[in-house]
């Protein structure tokens, strides 16, 4: 694995909270939670620029965004998503998948809270942070909801 793609998998400790892979991109739990279920949608190869992205793997994403929202909408019921591509720090093709809460929620005995609602999401949160087994739930719930969703 390229050295700046395996930097990003460990950081965003992809392959432990993957819930989905498709051939070309991985869907998986964001290690900091600014609202519940927030996501990772990253390219399975290193590339540095939303340009180097092939029109094979953009179609491959269109099915996978499907897939996600319809987990998420399954699992946690949420109003909108909002999906940033920023790589300021991060030089690799991803995008962060928040879907964004109009009211608190509950799971796993929690209350979840958008601090952003309805304006920017407060992505610098991170909501049960000292709860890390939270992350592994999430992840369960959506891996289950596959079957769900079909």
């Amino acid at each position: 694995m390229e050295p700046a793609l395996e930097e990003f998998y460990a950081k965003f400790r992809v392959v432990e909270l993957a819930i989905l892979e498709t051939p070309f991109w991985t869907w998986s739990v964001r290690p900091a939670q600014p609202t519940l279920g927030a996501g990772v949608i990253a390219l399975k190869r290193h590339a540095f620029r939303l340009a180097d992205v092939t029109a094979e793997e953009m179609v491959d994403l269109a099915g996978l965004v499907g897939e996600v929202e319809a987990r998420l909408a399954c699992c946690f019921g949420y109003q909108i998503m909002n999906y940033l591509m920023l790589m300021m720090v991060d030089h690799h093709v991803h995008f962060h998948a928040l879907p964004r809460y109009d009211g608190p929620r509950e799971f796993a005995g929690h209350d979840w809270v958008d601090a952003g609602w309805p304006a920017l999401p407060a992505f610098g949160d991170a909501q049960h942070a000292d709860a890390p087994h939270l992350l592994l739930d999430i992840r369960r719930v959506l891996q289950e909801a596959g079957n769900l969703t079909r």
